[in-house]
């Protein structure tokens, strides 16, 4: 089981599409380990966006990031990292298929609604940027022997 973080960014959070997105994260069979509202202050999206200082659109991402609250949220199963990604489709709203998050529900550029973790690394990295120690919970879901097939997801 991997767990990884996810940012619903301010565009999601304005456009009341949080219970939308979480319905389909735990449709899917993820378990939400951490969950929690707050404002991202300046110096925590510069060291979260840290890879991109250089790049072009670096101070809109920023100012984007901390304009009006995010949700954070950890979400946990087999393979999430990679699942968690197809799932938020393309960068670019418009270039997302349907049926994804991104591809559902935006097409700007600019605004792309959620953040996703890259890799079981980074998601490591996020995660203690944003969740503090025993923030996160570790639970038994009743429907896992029928979501998840222990033979395959290890």
């Amino acid at each position: 089981m991997e767990t990884t973080l996810l940012i619903f960014k301010p565009d999601a959070v304005k456009r009341r599409l949080l219970g939308r997105i979480i319905q389909r994260l735990e449709d899917r069979g993820f378990k939400i380990r951490g969950l929690k509202m707050t404002q991202i202050s300046k110096e925590l999206a510069e060291r979260h966006y840290g890879a991109h200082k250089d790049k072009p659109f670096y101070p809109g991402l920023i100012q984007y990031i901390t304009s009006s609250p995010v949700v954070i949220c950890a979400v946990a199963g087999p393979r999430a990292v990679e699942v968690c990604r197809k799932m938020m489709g393309a960068t670019f709203g418009w270039k997302a298929e349907s049926g994804t998050i991104r591809g559902d529900f935006g097409i700007s550029n600019s605004f792309n609604l959620i953040h996703g973790s890259d890799s079981t690394d980074s998601a490591k990295h996020e995660l203690g940027l944003f969740f503090e120690d025993g923030e996160l919970q570790d639970y038994d879901m009743p429907d896992d022997a029928w979501v998840f097939d222990p033979a395959e997801d290890k």
